[in-house]
């Protein structure tokens, strides 16, 4: 029998990745090849914790796809160790997917091949599930309570970005045997000499009682550059033009600078990815911790740039302000609202994305307008050339009867469409085109670790993430063939389902709801770009979807 091996190594494990694939792999051989079986595809996943069933680990997920094809290279599937395959109830909620399509799956630790009849075997391999789930969970503690004291007994810096102003040092091997063998250094909190008296400047200006907007146009006019320009390799995804309000804000309130290191202001937590479908797994999220919560040391942990006094001085400051802001009149919420057009509307002068609001009328009766606006300029401070330019509202009332022209024009039945997307293009699917985009954005994070480890900073997190992720690129790319296999045909009702468009048809756009003219824009990845000095729209869709993907045309008035 011909099988597949899975397997799986992640973070967590604190192994290297080839040695760990190799001993897995090793292990299922040694199952399979004495009963005269041989492995003739192997689904390693690098980087993706036990906890993601599945759907959501590249390898297994391709492992899963290929699966359901009739022309799959395998008859089964063996798993080197069953703790690092399944977690918590995964078994229960996979094994009889592998049933269903005649897929056997061989276990070590069963033996041989699991059998669906065999009570001893489910019970056997739940065993296992809950196992692997409870380990996840002592990891998870040991390494919380180590964090927590060397966060409070020890000055060295514990990993991360430095925050603007510091630098990391090298101060000698790392204390622990193992990491030093390694070629690991420890390393300490230093002030940059270039960015630290920006850090001195903007608490001397904010205690004398300039306001952060001020301060903000001040960095600019002296072109002091921003800490995402300043240190663009490690702050690619960031903004680097002129100095956000927020940014300024965020150093005032960073207890860093005093010389004290405060670790724990923020935790992960696990929560359902669809409360509706608890297979799909947990997502992780980031929560504030109390303040009583937060871990510093009694001493300092690197020099200050700035005194105590001085930051709980711009401290109080800050809590005045916020004080006084809470006992303004609230604004309209406009909790709840949709914006089909959220996201993807653009501004020609300095390419950022316009903010959607919607403006009540004046009769007070629930009607109004929405506008997508560009406030680049209301977010942070910008040179003159950019913060001068018209910042004119796209009105969303005039502009969508127009889109809906244009996409008439493109498509006028879900038909044209469905053919569009399987007339040979990259794109033969709407699944495609998503495939894609996440290819896309994978190189890009691939790049951005490239890069900084062409700059010098190494880490085992690091090389670890680099390797993931090009794990993780190596199974899009191959899910991507899939897709794009010859003879796949578009399942056109399907397709119309899948926009939520009523009726299933384009040409029914004006009856749409606001939510489905968000996802309908999503699939086709329409973008709009506003020129407001000449008043002008550029429409664009996804041009993987069809080769006429662009229009100008003049906004109402």
């Amino acid at each position: 029998m011909d099988l597949a091996f899975l397997g799986r190594v992640s973070t967590e494990d604190a192994q290297d990745p080839t040695t760990s694939r190799m001993w897995q792999l090793k292990r299922a051989r040694d199952l399979v090849e004495p009963m005269g079986h041989r492995i003739v595809a192997e689904f390693f996943d690098v980087g993706q914790s036990r906890s993601l069933p599945w759907k959501r680990r590249p390898e297994a997920n391709a492992l899963l796809e290929e699966i359901k094809r009739g022309s799959r290279r395998f008859d089964g599937v063996v798993v080197g160790e069953p703790q690092r395959a399944f977690y918590g109830h995964q078994f229960a909620m996979t094994f009889p997917v592998l049933t269903h399509y005649k897929c056997a799956l061989f276990v070590p630790e069963v033996g041989g091949q699991v059998d669906p009849d065999s009570e001893a075997h489910e019970i056997m391999m739940g065993l296992f599930g809950g196992m692997s789930k409870s380990e996840r969970s002592r990891i998870k503690k040991r390494t919380a309570a180590s964090m927590r004291e060397l966060a409070a007994h020890t000055d060295r810096h514990l990993g991360g970005r430095p925050p603007y102003g510091y630098r990391s040092i090298d101060i000698g091997p790392h204390p622990n045997p193992a990491k030093a063998a390694a070629g690991q250094r420890a390393h300490k909190l230093s002030p940059d000499p270039v960015t630290a008296p920006v850090i001195e400047r903007i608490f001397a200006e904010f205690i004398a009682g300039k306001a952060v907007r001020a301060i903000t146009a001040g960095l600019v006019a002296d072109d002091i550059p921003s800490p995402s320009a300043y240190d663009p390799a490690r702050n690619s995804h960031r903004d680097q033009r002129g100095w956000a309000h927020q940014t300024v804000r965020a150093i005032l309130l960073n207890p860093t600078y005093t010389g004290y290191r405060v670790w724990g202001k923020q935790e992960k937590f696990e929560q359902l990815m669809n409360v509706e479908d608890v297979a799909a797994g947990e997502v992780t999220r980031m929560r504030w911790r109390g303040t009583d919560q937060w871990i510093r040391p009694d001493s300092q942990t690197h020099p200050a740039i700035v005194d105590i006094a001085t930051y709980e001085k711009a401290l109080a400051r800050i809590n005045a302000q916020r004080r006084g802001a809470n006992q303004r009149s609230p604004k309209t919420s406009s909790t709840g609202r949709v914006y089909p057009l959220a996201g993807r509307c653009f501004c020609t002068a300095c390419e950022s994305r316009l903010s959607a609001r919607f403006y009540a009328s004046k009769k007070k009766d629930g009607t109004g307008r929405v506008l997508y606006r560009c406030d680049v300029g209301g977010k942070r401070a910008l040179p003159t050339k950019l913060a001068e330019h018209p910042v004119a509202g796209l009105n969303q009332n005039r502009v969508l009867p127009v889109l809906d022209s244009f996409l008439f024009e493109l498509f006028d039945e879900p038909a044209a469409l469905a053919a569009t997307m399987a007339g040979g293009n990259p794109g033969s699917s709407q699944r495609a085109v998503a495939q894609h985009k996440q290819i896309a954005e994978t190189k890009k994070e691939i790049e951005n670790l490239v890069r900084i480890l062409a700059g010098g900073l190494t880490s085992e997190a690091i090389t670890t993430a680099l390797v993931a992720k090009e794990a993780e690129l190596k199974a899009l790319q191959r899910q991507l063939d899939d897709l794009q296999a010859p003879g796949e045909s578009i399942d056109v009702k399907q397709l119309a389902e899948d926009l939520q468009i009523v009726g299933g048809s384009l040409n029914v756009l004006g009856r749409a709801t606001d939510e489905e003219r968000r996802d309908l824009y999503e699939a086709l990845g329409v973008r709009v770009d506003f020129n407001a000095a000449a008043s002008e729209v550029v429409f664009s869709v996804n041009p993987l979807i069809t080769g006429r993907y662009d229009k100008s045309v003049r906004r109402g008035t």
